[in-house]
């Protein structure tokens, strides 16, 4: 290995809860350390224009706002580096971090915000699309504000799916839901909310062949599996809610995690199974997974982390 550094407050992961448990955690004078991950600043790096975060009445680029974010933390102290945590030792005291698999971290606390990844269907213009912001995305109540009063589709059928589907029938003119079987996943209560509003059309046994546009959205190919049809769909958004995977892998066996992968933590708090390890963010949030909430949660995680060290006489 090729060092060892021990560190007093170790937080894994850069994005609004990683960030704001930074800021906390330095003004707290608890020298927090900030692993970046593959992706500084993670899912926000993606978006283009963020117009609900408090305190940006014009609205601010993704990007821009994690930078922000980050220089904020530094401005208190804290360290920030670049490099993704590869293996875990958790249950020793103090924990024991790879980053890279080549660096040993030892840390009095933990403060996992590794995010959550969106699932794609996995089309060349998809992938094209949403990188260029061309009106692809994996998060309606972000980004259906821009689609006010126009088509768009969305693909998916668990509770997920039909609650964007809804929210976007509240500003779209006209909501495709595409739906690969003849059934959806979601709960009983949201289906009937779905079949029950008006301008929702959905589409069953079909799946999404292609995304149409240059520099946007300007139409989707869906197949009809049982016939066999094609159907363009003359749309300007395309939503794609099959479902997040918390980047929580490194964590099995050591943290409590439910049957998705998202760390558990004790309700009112970010407190794990393990002491002196904490869960912000969107590892530990499968149910509003937004920026604002993930930076709320890395301020609980960063006070959680000051007084279980203030209690432990760990100065």
């Amino acid at each position: 290995m090729s060092s060892n550094t021990h560190i007093k407050c170790l937080i894994i992961g850069s994005g609004p809860a990683g960030y704001t448990a930074a800021i906390y955690a330095s003004r707290a004078d608890l020298k927090p350390v900030v692993y970046t991950g593959l992706t500084p600043g993670g899912q926000l790096t993606e978006t283009t224009e963020v117009d609900n975060f408090p305190g940006y009445p014009k609205g601010i680029t993704g990007p821009e706002l994690m930078e922000d974010l980050k220089a904020q933390a530094e401005r208190f102290g804290t360290e920030v580096r670049f490099g993704m945590a590869t293996k875990a030792d958790l249950k020793s005291n103090p924990k024991r971090i790879w980053i890279d698999d080549t660096t040993e971290i030892t840390a009095d606390t933990v403060i996992v915000s590794t995010g959550a990844s969106a699932k794609w269907l996995g089309l060349e213009n998809e992938n094209r699309l949403r990188m260029n912001a061309g009106g692809v995305s994996a998060c309606a109540v972000c980004d259906g504000f821009f689609f006010r009063g126009q088509d768009v589709a969305i693909v998916g059928a668990g509770d997920t799916a039909a609650e964007e589907a809804t929210y976007l029938s509240k500003l779209c003119k006209k909501v495709y839901m595409i739906v690969r079987k003849g059934e959806m996943r979601a709960s009983k209560a949201m289906q009937y909310r779905v079949q029950n509003t008006a301008n929702i059309e959905i589409l069953w046994h079909s799946e999404t062949q292609d995304i149409l546009g240059k520099d946007g959205v300007e139409g989707v190919v869906v197949k009809n599996s049982q016939t066999g049809e094609l159907r363009t769909l003359d749309v300007t958004g395309f939503f794609v809610a099959i479902g997040h995977k918390p980047n929580t892998d490194i964590f099995k066996g050591q943290l409590d995690m439910d049957d998705q992968g998202y760390l558990l933590v004790t309700p009112g708090s970010t407190k794990t199974n393990i002491e002196g390890v904490f869960a912000v963010g969107d590892c530990a949030d499968k149910t509003y997974r937004q920026a604002v909430t993930a930076a709320g949660s890395g301020c609980m995680g960063a006070l959680d982390a000051e007084r279980y060290l203030a209690a432990n006489g760990i100065h």
